[in-house]
């Protein structure tokens, strides 16, 4: 199985690569289009802001390539919120695969949320053999509202979207490479897609 992590400057690259490994595969890290296009499975990770992500995937032509790929897609993080219509950060138009535009958490709660956090409403084979209210570990400020596209939630301030799905494509807010047994769960059932 070809399977290639998206680099574009803006990702916690190692501990995803780590955690594929740890699953007994090897990654690839490219930018290259066509290497992405060629994959199996493609990972689309992201830490940092979203404006300067966004120019970045600009930049390498990475916004047109990844809307358009056919195979199963994994958003991490930020790469999820990218994925998103818009976001707040920045007021960054993102890829416009999700229908739903990232807000920030409101001045209510202390941001970013960071740390362990329960998932409820698991729908999709993502979540395979993951209980309800199973622990994931976040890092976030800004989050995706509920939507049609919603398979899993949290709560932090809200209720938000913990993972998205449209057709071939996969978001999750929380970080699966760090979220222990259950987040090596959801990236094995990733590859099982």
């Amino acid at each position: 199985m070809k399977i290639v992590i998206i680099d574009y400057g803006a990702g916690n690259i190692q501990s995803i690569m780590f955690a594929i490994k740890r699953l007994g595969y090897e990654a690839i890290l490219s930018h290259d289009a066509e290497e992405i296009q060629s994959a199996d499975k493609v990972i689309f990770p992201g830490v940092g802001e979203a404006s300067s992500a966004m120019s970045k995937l600009r930049n390498t032509g990475l916004d047109k390539v990844i809307p358009n790929l056919k195979q199963p897609v994994l958003g991490i993080c930020l790469g999820m919120q990218l994925m998103c219509h818009s976001s707040e950060e920045g007021n960054t138009k993102g890829l416009g695969i999700f229908n739903l535009d990232v807000v920030k958490f409101s001045n209510n709660v202390k941001v970013p949320q960071i740390g362990w956090n329960q998932i409820s409403d698991l729908k999709s084979k993502l979540f395979t053999d993951i209980p309800e209210k199973s622990y994931i570990y976040l890092v976030h400020s800004f989050y995706a509202p509920i939507g049609d596209e919603t398979i899993s939630t949290s709560e932090y301030d809200v209720t938000y979207s913990a993972a998205l799905q449209k057709n071939n494509f996969y978001g999750v807010q929380f970080h699966p490479e760090k979220s222990s047994d259950v987040g090596g769960k959801i990236l094995q059932n990733f590859l099982n897609l």
